[in-house]
């Protein structure tokens, strides 16, 4: 947290107590920092290499959560990470990697399909419940009960996305207000056919 003392287009400083810290984020985040000599909260994540140390900053935890999911994989470093970053939000890059959507994935620069094919193949298991309804629907954000219920099937070794789709359609059928119980019921079916 401190006050914005400079913005370009790919960095800002910050000013913390009389210490100014360059940050690399995304154009995403640059943008809704504000302007020169507001104050900001930043979420940051340090990397340091044998020659130099980065600090990167996002404006959220989910941000910063898929930064560091995006730079374990192989070939992605962190200006590749904050591009992929400021072309897709987290919903978008949520169900691009679900639905093994690599074309999303490459429209951001410096991602090739090779690399994005890489992202979204790496990425499918370790991101968390997205649904994936109908074509169109709104991805699920996985409150509640909807949430237990995925977290369920994902104990039953149901796939993230598998047992988000399930849950969806059942909580599609069922009302928003359906309790767990039911909810696993349904999706357990729903998952079967």
């Amino acid at each position: 947290t401190g006050t914005l003392v400079e913005s370009a287009a790919d960095h800002a400083v910050i000013d913390v107590n009389g210490v100014g810290y360059l940050i690399l984020a995304s154009s995403r985040t640059l943008s809704a920092i504000g302007g020169t000599g507001s104050q900001v909260t930043l979420y940051t994540e340090l990397q340091v290499r044998e020659d130099s140390m980065t600090l990167f900053a996002f404006g959220s935890a989910g941000e910063r959560d898929w930064f560091r999911l995006l730079t374990g994989v192989q070939g992605v470093g962190g200006k590749v990470a904050l591009s992929i970053l400021s072309t897709l939000d987290a919903d978008e890059l949520s169900q691009a990697v679900a639905r093994q959507d690599k074309a999303m994935v490459a429209r951001a620069n410096g991602v090739g399909p090779k690399l994005a094919e890489r992202i979204v193949r790496e990425l499918k298991d370790k991101v968390g419940p997205v649904a994936i309804g109908p074509a169109g629907a709104t991805p699920m954000s996985g409150s509640g009960a909807a949430a237990d219920a995925i977290s369920a099937l994902g104990n039953l070794g149901f796939k993230p996305a598998e047992a988000s789709a399930a849950v969806a359609a059942a909580e599609a059928d069922l009302g928003a207000g359906a309790t767990l119980d039911a909810l696993v019921r349904l999706a357990l079916r729903k998952a079967s056919k």
